[in-house]
């Protein structure tokens, strides 16, 4: 299969598709992988690492739309680049649909055959392809929330984790998913006073075990998001439903209420966001002020850090690509259906009940598109 790593352009998205590692794993099989000049040069991964690795490289995007059988990127295409998908073509990246009904339009329009990252699932019910930048997401939301609550960025000019004599920060997470969770390890590696919302107890139950007692682990209620929230000093929405838009946990109500200089992090803001009060901001621009509440609402927060979170994406996305290259999309998906959860759009058909849904527009499943019977595949 010839195989296609554009250069990423949404604003200060440094991250690349494939490492030059992962570029070498597909080359040694006996796949062609073309890459856009200078896509990696950012985080360290220069053309001499891509060409070493077995791939050729290419002047522009355009090139690689027009002759990739198989698109490789991380965030959504961007309108110039939707327009340069093929019919056929695979688009496998983060898309994050349902809050985005222009994207949806062209993609559907595309005639190409498009897997969201995010929609991925495996054998635990878990999300693969979003843990590891939720991890890093989480982990981020922290040391962004810590930033803003200083004075000179429009907080109320409070020291996270306190000192001797001065309580620390109240921190209110909602959700103890893989963002949660880490944002909470953080907060309290921080010695930040930690509230951790849920509605899980299952989850409740472990990260107590976890914590030994040093957060409080709530189960989430509106009433206990409401005091939760008005009690904080910084809030972490790291609330998710896979595929769909994020239910709006805090409410302008809410934001009106909240302590001058308190914070809100939005990690959710890829699905739209958990507060009503949030909009997405770039890294260029990451915050403003709503009823003296601070809001950081940076849609694409691991790329910040991009080595990293390229490192850890494609730990995660590597085997997927490589099981696609190898049986082509007809066989990848009849012998996966995890990975055809991952199938939002074919060919023109949205194939995401939860985008449907959210945008109003009608939805088929994947082994429906795909033509597939649905009792003889796995």
């Amino acid at each position: 299969m010839i195989i296609g790593v554009p250069k990423e352009i949404k604003i200060h998205e440094y991250r690349i598709g494939m490492t030059p590692s992962s570029v070498r794993e597909l080359t040694a099989r006996g796949h062609t992988v073309l890459v856009e000049t200078n896509a990696g040069k950012a985080i360290g991964f220069t053309d001499e690492h891509y060409l070493a690795a077995g791939a050729d490289i290419t002047s522009t995007a355009a090139d690689i739309f027009a002759t990739a059988e198989m698109i490789i990127k991380v965030k959504e295409p961007q309108p110039n680049e939707r327009n340069l998908l093929r019919p056929g073509q695979i688009l496998f990246t983060y898309l994050h649909l349902a809050p985005d009904l222009r994207q949806t339009q062209d993609l559907l329009k595309s005639g190409a055959i498009c897997i969201a990252y995010e929609t991925v699932t495996d054998d635990k019910g878990g999300l693969p392809l979003l843990a590891p930048m939720s991890e890093v997401a989480g982990r981020m939301a922290v040391h962004a929330g810590a930033s803003i609550l200083e004075r000179s960025h429009g907080g109320a000019g409070i020291l996270l984790g306190g000192v001797p004599g001065v309580a620390p920060a109240k921190v209110t997470i909602l959700g103890a998913g893989v963002v949660g969770s880490n944002a909470a390890r953080m907060a309290i590696g921080m010695r930040a006073d930690v509230t951790v919302l849920d509605r899980n107890t299952d989850t409740l139950r472990r990260l107590d075990s976890e914590f030994k007692g040093a957060a409080k682990l709530i189960h989430s209620t509106t009433e206990s998001i409401e005091r939760a929230v008005l009690e904080a000093d910084l809030v972490i929405g790291g609330v998710l439903l896979p595929g769909a838009t994020a239910p709006k946990l805090i409410t302008a109500s809410m934001v009106k209420k909240m302590k001058d200089g308190s914070a809100i992090v939005d990690v959710a803001i890829d699905q739209g966001g958990c507060a009503e009060t949030s909009r997405p901001t770039t890294h260029s621009d990451p915050t403003y002020i709503v009823d003296g509440v601070v809001h950081y609402c940076v849609a694409n927060m691991p790329g910040a850090v991009a080595r990293t979170s390229t490192q850890a994406l494609n730990n995660a996305t590597l085997p997927f690509i490589i099981k696609l290259a190898k049986q082509g999309y007809v066989e990848a998906f009849r012998n996966d259906r995890f990975l055809r959860h991952g199938l939002n759009i074919f060919k023109g058909q949205l194939t995401c009940a939860e985008v449907g849904q959210a945008h109003s527009l009608a939805t088929c499943s994947p082994e429906q598109a795909l033509g597939l019977d649905e009792e003889k595949t796995s």
